[in-house]
């Protein structure tokens, strides 16, 4: 069985998500949504050493508020499982995208404790007005090597939410779309749901593999 092809997810969502605080979040702008909430994002996990070092409880907080009403986690996870999605009763597809998350948090929390100075250079953003799905593309300077960090959003009626993220041309839901179907293909949904929930319990152990 290949091994999740997995990608710094959760360093990169930390870097759009965040509730309104000194600033209005101005969701009806994508390009000014993800500048805003970027920095109010990065100034909360620089003040949280419990984040920095790791902490699940308030990382999986952090998420909870101040990362989910920006994004659409349940529309990342319904693409990346593709027709499969479907097939599954709702209480199974509540179960994976809760299961999808908590594996990326764990797999990624440690990824926060590296936030510190990084800068973020924004490309111009170009997209016409009657547009329902753009991408905010984005630079991240880190400790002098550029990372390519795009956002992808589509418009809703509350505003404009990211559902896929573009790590160094690795978009975050066709790295997971094999892997999820090899697993429904061979167990079923249930089966994906128990990969995904004893990857977590290893994650929670500090085991790697």
């Amino acid at each position: 069985m290949k091994k999740f092809f997995l990608i710094p997810f959760i360093a990169a969502l930390f870097s759009f998500g965040g509730a309104a605080s000194a600033q209005t979040v101005d969701t009806n702008s994508p390009d000014g949504m993800i500048k805003t909430v970027t920095q109010q994002v990065i100034d909360a996990v620089r003040s949280d050493a419990s984040i920095q070092q790791g902490d699940i409880s308030h990382i999986t907080q952090l998420v909870n508020e101040k990362i989910l009403p920006y994004t659409d986690f349940r529309r990342t996870t319904q693409l990346a499982m593709g027709r499969n999605w479907r097939t599954a009763t709702p209480e199974q597809q509540q179960q994976v995208v809760e299961q999808f998350k908590m594996l990326l948090i764990r797999t990624y929390s440690g990824a926060l404790a590296q936030v510190r100075d990084q800068q973020i250079q924004y490309k111009p953003f170009r997209a016409n007005p009657d547009d329902t799905d753009v991408v905010v593309r984005s630079v991240v300077m880190n400790n002098g090597s550029p990372i390519e960090l795009d956002y992808r959003l589509y418009k809703t009626p509350q505003g404009w939410r990211v559902y896929d993220i573009n790590v160094l041309g690795a978009w975050l839901i066709q790295a997971y779309q094999q892997q999820f179907n090899e697993q429904i293909q061979q167990h079923g949904v249930d089966g994906l749901i128990q990969f995904l929930t004893q990857r977590n319990q290893q994650l929670a152990a500090g085991k790697k593999s």
